[in-house]
């Protein structure tokens, strides 16, 4: 655990959204919740007088939005890792927010569990890409310099089927009956993907792969 935890800030203009993610952040002990920002005017003042390590930010704010926020924040304050907190239908503003310097992304009904590991990503200089991404937004931030910056390693022969396979959203049982391995097996090939790729999930999986092209698009839709 971190002497003082992860510094985080919240904003958003709905208080009652802020108090809620608030008690999530605020039962963990690796995280110290030390402010709540209303646009993205206050939030700038805030960082500037606390220095966070990261930020969970609404998109979609008056006054200033997340994304020139955002810029101003990558701008003069590098060292604070941006998360963007988004409804289901911004696919091309949670895009603009990559281009404009954030490390993640998160819905805002996401699971408290997928909140805590995207703030711990982010913290630990990674991207982090919801879960339930659109295919349409995978593929424009497989395309957004902010979300390119990832070694590209080796992967072998049956690793590389099992990216493409996990790339078309093929479920693990899928897999294993397309590959002719047990499903146990397959399992353990997606982890050691996984790691290899320093992602989270089959979005980070997909963006990684059509970002240092181990797949086109017209794989995943063939």
């Amino acid at each position: 655990m971190l002497d003082q935890g992860i510094k985080i800030i919240i904003a958003d203009d709905h208080e009652i959204f802020r108090d809620g993610l608030s008690l999530v952040l605020k039962k963990e002990k690796d995280f110290n919740l030390i402010e709540q920002a209303i646009n993205g005017i206050d939030l700038i003042n805030k960082i500037n007088l606390h220095h966070p390590d990261v930020v969970l930010t609404d998109i979609k704010m008056p006054g200033m939005d997340g994304i020139e926020a955002t810029k101003i924040i990558s701008d003069k304050f590098p060292t604070v890792k941006i998360i963007a907190l988004s409804m289901f239908d911004e696919d091309n503003l949670i895009a603009d927010m990559f281009e404009a310097g954030a490390k993640g992304y998160l819905l805002k009904n996401a699971h408290k569990n997928e909140i805590i590991e995207a703030i711990k990503t982010v913290y630990e200089d990674g991207n982090y890409f919801c879960e339930a991404a659109s295919m349409k937004l995978v593929k424009m931030l497989a395309k957004s310099k902010q979300a390119s910056k990832q070694q590209q390693v080796e992967f072998n022969d049956r690793e590389l089927d099992i990216i493409k396979l996990i790339c078309k959203q093929l479920t693990a049982l899928e897999i294993a009956d397309k590959v002719f391995l047990s499903k146990r097996t397959v399992e353990g090939y997606r982890m050691r993907i996984l790691e290899k790729m320093n992602v989270k999930n089959t979005a980070g999986v997909v963006v990684y792969a059509l970002r240092n092209q181990l797949i086109t698009e017209e794989e995943i839709l063939d």
